[in-house]
């Protein structure tokens, strides 16, 4: 590895507690944070939209307060990984316990570090399992710097290709439940009267010349 690549991020296998597949993660997270969690979290999205093939994210836990995070993919930690792993469900999650000496050389490397709240913020966009996060960690994690947990949301608005596929996806999903629950005429048609009723397609307002008819 050369340049400025993340640190790869070595972890022993340990013992499997859960695994399947989610629309959301934050039960994950929040059963690591209630058995106060040693281990790790894989998380793969099923249908990503950044990362490609078999793209895997690891977030690690320390007494249940996420520590790490990496993608394995693009070899990039951090807040960064969380904002390459922040794509719509479902995911499959697998859940793992390690022994506390396992992960202590892993839990050093600072460029692959999470504030404590991040994962339920950017991945599970759950406040109250990150506020209880940050209540149930320790101080020196909570010394960190808060401006950590806004990176994941800046490099998110930043990515303005990234934001153009979610909002494609999101129109593509709409259309195809539209048409399944027999809405799509009615859809067209709102369509086509809102372009004809004063609003282009690109939206700016112009004035229909054909008469309208009296009541």
């Amino acid at each position: 590895m050369t340049g400025d690549a993340s640190p790869t991020l070595r972890i022993p296998r340990g013992n499997l507690l859960r695994s399947r597949v989610v629309s959301e993660i934050a039960t994950t997270l929040s059963r690591a944070l209630d058995r106060e969690l040693t281990g790790y979290a894989t998380v793969v999205p099923q249908e990503t939209l950044l990362l490609s093939g078999e793209a895997k994210g690891v977030i690690t836990f320390a007494d249940g307060i996420p520590m790490l995070a990496y993608n394995t993919v693009s070899d990039s930690g951090g807040a960064s990984a969380l904002a390459e792993l922040a794509v719509p469900g479902p995911y499959r999650v697998e859940l793992y316990a390690v022994d506390a000496d396992g992960l202590e050389t892993a839990h050093q490397a600072d460029a692959l570090r999470v504030t404590p709240g991040a994962v339920a913020t950017e991945l599970a966009d759950d406040q109250r399992l990150a506020d209880r996060t940050r209540a149930a960690a320790p101080d020196e994690r909570l010394a960190e710097t808060d401006e950590d947990d806004t990176d994941a949301v800046t490099a998110f608005l930043e990515d303005d290709d990234r934001i153009a596929a979610i909002r494609e996806q999101a129109q593509t999903e709409a259309a195809a439940r539209a048409k399944e629950w027999g809405l799509d005429d009615a859809l067209s048609n709102a369509t086509e009267d809102r372009n004809c009723d004063g609003i282009d397609a690109d939206g700016s307002h112009t004035r229909s010349d054909a008469p309208r008819s009296e009541r």
